[in-house]
């Protein structure tokens, strides 16, 4: 049986073993678990509005674009954005679509004093496949946890 030590503390060990600059990193069962488990987590999906208009959304997430649409030019207000709707002492996972985008969210908001972040792994579509696709072999997404389409 899974506990939320044991999982925060696998993740706590791939962030340490990666030499990641936040406290962990998820896989994206790990952080639907926590989710469920952990009474005040928060997940933080940092795509663009375009993504989650057009590719979906996780319910309940809050939702900070890290680069702006259409630009992709970083999202200035990033951390602003973030303090006023996450607490610092919160259990944050930062999700985007691949993991690029969520580790330097996590790396930004462990440096303005957040002390539990969580990067998750894989992202909501994954990597490409053999036939340049997402969401086929990994992600939240190929994992069938929870979304939906907006």
């Amino acid at each position: 049986m899974t506990t939320i030590s044991a999982t925060l503390a696998t993740a706590q060990a791939r962030a340490k073993q990666a030499n990641l600059p936040y406290q962990g990193a998820l896989t994206p069962a790990e952080a639907a678990y926590l989710l469920q488990a952990a009474p005040g987590t928060k997940l933080v999906d940092v795509r663009t509005r375009a993504e989650l208009d057009w590719v979906g959304r996780i319910a309940g997430a809050v939702e900070i674009e890290w680069l702006t649409y259409p630009s992709m030019k970083a999202n200035e207000h990033f951390l602003t954005h973030l303090q006023q709707q996450v607490e610092t002492e919160a259990l944050v996972l930062f999700i985007c679509r691949s993991g690029g985008r969520s580790h330097a969210a996590a790396t930004a908001a462990s440096q303005a004093g957040y002390t539990t972040c969580y990067n998750v792994l894989e992202g909501f579509e994954g990597d490409v496949d053999a036939h340049k696709q997402r969401n086929k072999t990994s992600g939240w997404r190929a994992a069938r946890l929870p979304w939906q389409q907006s």
